[in-house]
């Protein structure tokens, strides 16, 4: 085979390798995916609330700019290939470092939630990049007559590009009290219905927390959950609460799981949704596809990550029994949503729970 021929294969392959990988940063939807970026790749090497949002699309924009740049005859091997090879590299040593610091776990992030890869499989294939990079290098002949402006506007209209499909957006937390619906609602009170009610609700908490110290209920003790700004009542009992993306397919279908599972045990623990601010006009169909409309409460993509946790991933289900973590599902993968499980879980007493 030809050294040209050769060397076309290989610029394919690279350029299907960086575009497959910006775009699958994109997926599912732009602004989710990117945010979802930031908060598990960028705020772990240190980088602020502030700056992350510019430094991921630039970054993925650029990305993109190489997959384009690697087809075209200019500059190949004095800017294109180094600038790839580069990027590679980084890539790889802060791969390595992660791996080395929390092991080989979860997805690193290479190709979003499109493609999930461990660290050691990314570090793996970024390798196999630079060898073919190489290879292409010695292959090709010196640059001919190159424009330098044409990969310069390549690159500026990617990343400008990328702020266009994913433009910023505050990071602030906005948290919705108008929508406790069915399940929940709140009443208005007079000033001096209060001073009746009050004291006479006071003296029947009193007498039902007699009643437990003296039946001993097995559950566990009260405890603050961190989440009664989103629902009152959520330390209360048994809850049920989801981090949701409202267009995420796998969260629909939770959703409905969940719905199939309150159909069948009337019994079943109330549900709550803490949605992300992504996709929020999909809210009214994501309750027709889980087949009912439960409480819920939206937050800025940012602040929905810190509350689910970096290092977990939607659909997220969280058991909840007086405040206290039971359950907590999270991701496609290896922790996804059981409904067996759960069923059987809510099932036990505390007592058998501790086992």
């Amino acid at each position: 085979m030809k050294k040209e021929n050769i060397s076309w294969i290989l610029r394919i392959i690279i350029s299907a390798l960086f575009l497959l990988s910006a775009i699958a940063k994109l997926y599912p939807s732009p602004y989710f995916a990117i945010s979802t970026f930031e908060v598990k790749q960028l705020y772990p090497l240190g980088f602020s609330e502030g700056f992350a949002p510019y430094f991921s699309r630039i970054l993925i924009g650029i990305e993109f700019a190489l997959g384009i740049c690697i087809l075209l005859p200019h500059y190949l091997k004095k800017i294109t290939i180094p600038a790839t090879i580069l990027l590679l590299a980084v890539f790889t040593i802060h791969l390595t470092y992660t791996t080395f610091i929390s092991g080989n776990s979860g997805n690193c992030g290479c190709f979003g939630d499109l493609i999930p890869m461990t660290p050691v499989e990314a570090i793996i294939k970024n390798i196999i990049a630079i060898g073919l990079l190489v290879w292409l290098f010695k292959l090709l002949a010196a640059d001919g007559t190159s424009n330098f402006w044409l990969l310069k506007s390549v690159g500026l209209g990617c990343i400008l590009a990328l702020f266009m499909v994913a433009p910023m957006k505050s990071s602030t937390t906005t948290i919705d009290n108008s929508n406790f619906t069915e399940e929940q609602s709140i009443g208005i009170v007079s000033d001096s219905t209060l001073s009746t009610v009050i004291p006479t609700i006071e003296k029947a908490i009193d007498s039902v927390n007699k009643i437990k110290e003296e039946v001993k209920i097995d559950e566990p003790t009260a405890k603050k959950s961190g989440f009664a700004n989103f629902f009152p009542n959520i330390d209360k009992d048994k809850k049920i609460l989801c981090f949701f993306a409202p267009g995420c397919d796998h969260c629909q279908e939770t959703a409905k799981q969940l719905t199939e599972m309150r159909k069948k045990d009337k019994s079943f623990p109330e549900v709550s949704i803490i949605f992300m601010d992504e996709e929020v006009d999909k809210i009214p169909d994501f309750f027709t596809i889980a087949g009912k409309k439960y409480p819920y409460q939206i937050v800025d993509v940012i602040s929905f990550w810190n509350v689910l946790g970096n290092t977990r991933d939607t659909p997220g289900v969280k058991y909840l029994w007086n405040g206290n973590e039971i359950k907590f599902y999270d991701g496609i993968n290896e922790n996804k949503f059981d409904a067996i499980e759960l069923k059987k879980t809510i099932k036990k007493n505390y007592s058998e729970l501790k086992k």
